[in-house]
């Protein structure tokens, strides 16, 4: 296996937001390769338990080495981090004191040509986290109708030329099924009007981008991860989600407005008769985003925003069944 690389991001602004004391209960919901874990093992010690999922048996592997030092401490389980009320069942926790979230792919799933995430190399069209779970990006592009490939590329990647590109997919696969990263980026640049012309980024980049957030269902986890995130919060306990693309913010931004604000009484009434409560206290009103040093290190920070909300204590007599 090649060196697992993978360089933490926000890692001091999150750290502050989390805010951990010796013998917290800290769960690392996408722990890669353990950057932020390690930190808050530290910041927890002596007796701090850290439990980190990961669906990415590679990424599971790599964190359990880096953290083998800490012994018990940290558990590490491979698991979608929509999958923590079930894990920290099992593993007897009732509540949590911080809960971070890292979205997207990592740098490492991203340079692992045989992972096929990247056109950067040729590979064959994976892109799958857990690769023993779905269907691959080469099954999806050359089995779904043109109308979903276009849907799929509309809604995931925002591309501009979603239809030309479902249609010449749809084209070309009569003929050769369509099996490597390279021969889809190709596809991908004779579709899109002046794809072939230098620009900033790949004309292929959002179609890569919407086809593994669709294989992976990156979006619907994110969205029943911070949901249930909020719940698994002791009071005063801090919910941290890095997100690195416009859908995952806005799921993440507008679920945190919801939960600090979940009153749904008309505009015009003088007083609340919903009842319902506030949650959390959003920690980060604007999101916070990497300085220009952190950017220049790492070119991948530069499109990542860190929120977080704390957990508000319940009203008397009401418990937490979500």
């Amino acid at each position: 296996m090649e060196t697992f690389s993978h360089t933490s991001v926000l890692l001091e602004e999150t750290l502050a937001l989390l805010n951990l004391r010796p013998g917290a209960v800290v769960l690392d919901g996408t722990i890669g390769g353990a950057g932020h874990a390690r930190q808050m093992l530290e910041l927890t010690a002596p007796d701090g338990l850290l439990i980190g999922l990961d669906r990415d048996a590679e990424a599971i592997a790599e964190a359990r080495r880096v953290l083998a030092p800490y012994g018990e401490r940290a558990r590490i389980i491979q698991a979608n981090f929509s999958e923590a009320p079930i894990v920290l069942q099992r593993e007897g926790v009732a509540a949590l004191d911080a809960m971070l979230l890292d979205l997207g792919v990592s740098s490492w799933q991203l340079d692992s040509a045989e992972r096929g995430f990247s056109f950067r190399f040729n590979a064959p069209l994976d892109m799958r986290m857990n690769r023993l779970q779905g269907r691959t990006a080469a099954e999806v592009v050359n089995e779904e109708s043109s109308e979903s490939l276009t849907h799929i590329f509309k809604t995931y990647g925002e591309e501009r030329w979603a239809r030309k590109i479902a249609r010449k997919i749809e084209q070309v696969r009569q003929h050769k099924p369509i099996a490597t990263t390279q021969e889809l980026a190709e596809l991908v640049q004779e579709a899109v009007p002046g794809g072939f012309v230098p620009a900033r980024i790949h004309p292929a980049t959002r179609v890569f981008q919407a086809l593994r957030i669709f294989v992976n269902d990156e979006l619907s986890h994110v969205e029943r991860g911070v949901e249930q995130g909020i719940h698994l919060l002791k009071p005063g306990g801090v919910l941290a989600v890095i997100s690195f693309h416009s859908l995952e913010d806005r799921i993440v931004k507008n679920l945190f407005r919801q939960a600090a604000d979940p009153c749904d009484c008309p505009p015009r009434m003088p007083v609340c008769t919903c009842g319902k409560q506030p949650l959390v206290q959003i920690l980060t009103r604007r999101g916070v985003r990497a300085g220009e040093r952190e950017v220049q290190q790492n070119s991948r920070a530069r499109s990542a925003v860190l929120r977080a909300v704390r957990r508000l204590p319940l009203p008397d007599g009401e418990n937490d069944h979500a």
